[in-house]
């Protein structure tokens, strides 16, 4: 995908019109018959429809365990060390490459699957994975900021809202825990290219975290919709689902779509090297990219998928949403692999901002 690009342009390219033939739920190998009937997910907290999980479950008799964590460095970590236990990893686009050239994930040829054919054309050649080799989405999105409303009658039009936020926010606030994804949107803010080494850049984005601290609540990118819900911060970093989620259980919540901008991600699903059921896995991919399955799954997310068929099976209410479907001029910078400096100094920034 582009670094840069309008929802508009973004939304048209990945709901272009593809088959939306329905191919067998599960993929029928005699490799899969010598696996015990079990399946461990490692997913992002509240990233799986409990329907789907039992959906699959039914249909395959694979029993299904789920583990979370909660930031992408967590998840590489967990698989760098080995024997992890996992089947089935769900990691953002950004990190996909990395997984692959450290060899912490396997092959799975997905074009060879039935449910292939239900794969927007635009997500079958991801700059992180052209072919599907090796991943297929599971979700995509943008990460913004959700505001409380009912609390802050603010202005709304600026990512400044949290990154330099008015006296009534101060100390109410709450940013992702992932480095990534909190440098990534300063970077939105200040206007910086994705992955700048530049020294004035990278200055720039350690001086502006560092002043925003002491008004941060917390840095946890797994509780957003507690948070907002409960009360605890006014205005927090949310990925569009989870903004989209914590809406349901708070009207006056609003999720932002600010001048700067907002970033975009995509997370995909994998088989670590060290899976213990690689074919089960392969059978959860599958039953994953049937649109009725995919659609189970961004209903309850809030997310969209990568199969243009699903939006049949989805409810208008979820569709429409604000944090679903980005207004049309809605501009999004989406996330690219940085280079192994842009990496290390974004783990000092990190280090010195959390420190």
């Amino acid at each position: 995908m582009t670094a840069k690009m309008t929802a508009k342009t973004h939304l048209h390219r990945c709901l272009r019109s593809s088959s939306i033939l329905v191919a067998t739920a599960v993929l029928a190998t005699a490799a899969q018959s010598d696996e015990a009937k079990e399946l461990t997910i490692f997913n992002w907290a509240g990233y799986i429809a409990p329907e789907l999980v039992e959906k699959f479950e039914s249909e395959t008799g694979i029993q299904v365990t789920l583990d979370t964590y909660d930031s992408n460095e967590t998840l590489l970590a967990k698989l760098t060390a080995g024997s992890s236990g996992y089947d089935i990893a769900v990691a953002s686009a950004d990190f996909v490459p990395i997984m692959i050239e450290q060899g912490l994930v396997q092959e799975i040829h997905a074009s060879e699957m039935p449910n292939y054919v239900n794969l927007g054309a635009n997500w079958k050649t991801p700059d992180w994975d052209v072919g599907n080799v090796y991943s297929v989405v599971w979700n995509w999105g943008t990460t913004s900021v959700s505001v409380d409303t009912g609390v802050y009658s603010g202005p709304l039009d600026s990512l400044s809202v949290v990154f330099e936020p008015p006296e009534d926010l101060k100390g109410k606030i709450g940013m992702s825990g992932s480095a990534s994804e909190v440098i990534n949107l300063a970077m939105v803010y200040l206007g910086k290219e994705q992955c700048s080494a530049a020294p004035e850049d990278l200055q720039a984005v350690s001086d502006l975290l560092m002043a925003q601290k002491p008004y941060v609540k917390v840095y946890d990118a797994s509780g957003v919709a507690e948070l907002l819900g409960s009360g605890e911060v006014v205005a927090a970093q949310a990925w569009s689902g989870a903004a989209y989620q914590a809406r349901g259980e708070k009207e006056t919540l609003q999720y932002l779509y600010p001048k700067e901008g907002v970033y975009g991600w995509a997370d995909n699903v994998v088989i670590p090297t060290t899976a213990a059921h690689p074919e089960n896995a392969k059978s959860f991919i599958n039953f994953l990219m049937a649109p009725e399955n995919a659609a189970i799954l961004s209903a309850y997310t809030g997310s969209p998928n990568g199969m243009p068929g699903s939006l049949a099976y989805l409810d208008a209410a979820v569709a429409e949403a604000p944090e679903f479907t980005p207004p049309a001029d809605a501009e999004i910078h989406f996330g690219k692999l940085c280079s192994e400096e842009a990496t290390r100094a974004y783990d000092r920034i990190w280090s010195r901002v959390r420190g």
